[in-house]
């Protein structure tokens, strides 16, 4: 049987770097500086422990920071598209400086694909979207996109509703991902920019208000929400 297991991993299994160094590359050691990323290191190294031990045939690849249509609202960039939808604050941690990488979600089904598809077995590949954005900046885009596409609005201009709040514990202060392996050795690269995969994503949650209104209700986001940003204090 023609079979092969592709782990699908994450960025934040290289800990976290410095504004002047260079991105993970997929020779980078593993440094994980929080729980999830402690896990899914250990995951990666499990899969690899499978190919040695009972010759699993496998890749892996570790992504960065996703972003796209139908997000669950806990994540940055939906979160800061529904509060200020609703004039609420855009809660920023600490002073919003955190570099990440971001990718459009479909870019990254594609690099899946790619993979499967091309992929050397044993190999691990980084997706990345060739991006290094403050996400203070990331919400400076969406606020302008927003003015631009509801300019009437009572909550123009959105960036007055930005609020910084105290930063969450162990924070990494920068991802960025080297991906010339897999687009010098499969081909793939990320077809959206970053201002193109924004534009999609505001227009998805405007016109998916039903959608919206389900994952409000739950309580569990609600519960959520109030853990991780109504109780925590200003960083002002």
């Amino acid at each position: 049987m023609n079979v092969r297991f592709h782990h699908v991993s994450t960025d934040e299994v290289y800990g976290s770097l410095n504004p002047s160094d260079a991105a993970f590359t997929e020779n980078t050691p593993y440094a994980p500086n929080s729980p999830y990323a402690a896990t899914k290191a250990s995951s990666d190294h499990l899969v690899r422990s499978y190919g040695h031990t009972y010759n699993l045939p496998f890749t892996i690849t570790n992504c960065s920071n996703n972003f796209g249509p139908r997000q669950f609202p806990e994540k940055l960039i939906p979160l800061i598209i529904l509060n200020a939808l609703n004039g609420r604050k855009l809660p920023i941690y600490g002073d919003g400086l955190q570099v990440r990488d971001w990718l459009f979600v479909e870019d990254h089904c594609e690099a899946i694909l790619t993979v499967l598809q091309n992929g050397q077995t044993g190999e691990t590949y980084n997706i990345g979207g060739g991006n290094q954005p403050a996400n203070l900046d990331i919400v400076h885009m969406i606020c302008d996109l927003l003015d631009e596409t509801n300019p009437h609005s009572p909550f123009v201009p959105h960036r007055s509703l930005i609020e910084f709040v105290a930063d969450r514990p162990g924070h990494d202060r920068r991802y960025a991902m080297n991906i010339e392996k897999i687009r010098n050795t499969l081909g793939w690269q990320p077809k959206h920019s970053l201002q193109e995969g924004l534009k999609k994503t505001v227009q998805w949650y405007l016109s998916n208000v039903e959608w919206i209104a389900a994952i409000r209700t739950q309580q569990e986001y609600q519960h959520w929400l109030a853990e991780n940003y109504d109780k925590r204090e200003s960083s002002i």
